[in-house]
């Protein structure tokens, strides 16, 4: 028996076939949607962060920030928190509903507890696609009341021989208000405040000069914190102070001399602290060479000196001239 394929028969698969495949690009279109559905359903800050600016410390700044549902369903909002304590809710109670396409508005609230910049994060949980949302804020505190301020803000003196001392100068300016300063120190005694008499009123923007002495004690480096009381937003301004002591320097005096005659076999060494004498031997014994280093004198000293020759019977001449050493005071 003889089968034979009809040429109606496969025409009709074909035609079968391009009737099935627009329904299968549809239904992959349908899936390939049904998440993009899914994402729009969603809670959209505007704007998500936020910047207040200069605000006053002990002031309020408010800014509402508007939160919309961007789905086809409702969104409650559940809960909230915050980071950073300068910022606050305003009000804005639990829990919030949010119908589709609706907005809200979310007042946030920055209080600068201190000078300088502050940054915090609100954060929201709802039943949105995306069940956290977090809006980023910052502003910056600045003081309206008195301000003092110390420059430079830090003093260095270097190297200072222990004993004596040195002298650096710093300015104190008043900001915005006159400032009262009532009191002054150091926290070492190795740093003095000096030339301010006090108590001090330095007028609005004005400034004053004031002396800082370092005398240090022992060698070392040595800091400390110079620390100015007043009526200031910002007191106890304060200066760091850092220096560093190096032992005084060690003095000597060299001497050398003509071997004269007489074929001396050594010479002695003799010295004086007033011209002319009393005058006693400082070597300890002959010294054969024409020069010597005299190295117990003290700072500040004035030394005269003499030598003598002594042959090999043990005889001894008379004085050289007199030389006179200054010893300096450092």
């Amino acid at each position: 028996m003889h089968f034979r394929v009809c040429l109606e028969t496969e025409r009709f698969v074909k035609m079968a076939f391009m009737r099935a495949f627009p329904l299968i690009v549809v239904a992959w279109l349908l899936c390939w949607l049904a998440p993009v559905s899914a994402w729009a359903h969603q809670l959209q800050c505007d704007p998500c962060d936020h910047a207040f600016g200069k605000v006053q410390i002990g002031k309020s700044s408010s800014y509402s920030i508007k939160l919309t549902n961007t789905g086809n369903k409702t969104v409650h909002v559940l809960s909230k928190s915050k980071r950073g304590r300068a910022f606050s809710f305003g009000h804005f109670p639990l829990r919030v509903k949010i119908r589709p396409g609706a907005s809200i508005e979310l007042p946030v609230i920055f209080t600068p507890k201190a000078n300088g910049h502050a940054t915090g994060v609100i954060t929201l949980v709802s039943t949105a696609e995306n069940p956290r949302i977090a809006m980023h804020v910052e502003g910056t505190g600045v003081s309206s009341g008195p301000e003092l301020g110390v420059t430079p803000a830090t003093l260095n003196f270097g190297n200072v021989t222990v004993g004596s001392s040195a002298r650096l100068q710093a300015t104190l300016t008043a900001s915005n208000t006159a400032v009262t300063i009532s009191s002054d120190q150091s926290t070492t005694s190795e740093f003095a405040i000096l030339g301010l008499k006090l108590p001090a009123t330095i007028p609005a923007r004005q400034s004053v000069s004031v002396t800082i002495q370092f005398t240090p004690n022992a060698s070392g480096t040595a800091s400390a914190k110079a620390g100015f009381i007043s009526n200031a937003a910002n007191s106890p301004s304060v200066a760091e102070l850092t220096g560093t002591g190096v032992a005084p320097a060690s003095h000597d005096v060299s001497l050398s001399w003509d071997p004269g005659g007489g074929d001396p076999v050594g010479y002695n060494v003799y010295r004086a602290s007033a011209k002319a004498g009393p005058f006693q031997v400082i070597n300890t014994a002959l010294d054969a060479s024409t020069n010597y280093t005299d190295y117990a004198v003290v700072s500040g000293a004035t030394y005269y000196y003499v030598t003598t020759a002594v042959n090999a019977q043990g005889q001894e001449s008379g004085y050289s001239n007199e030389v006179q050493a200054v010893i300096p005071n450092k």
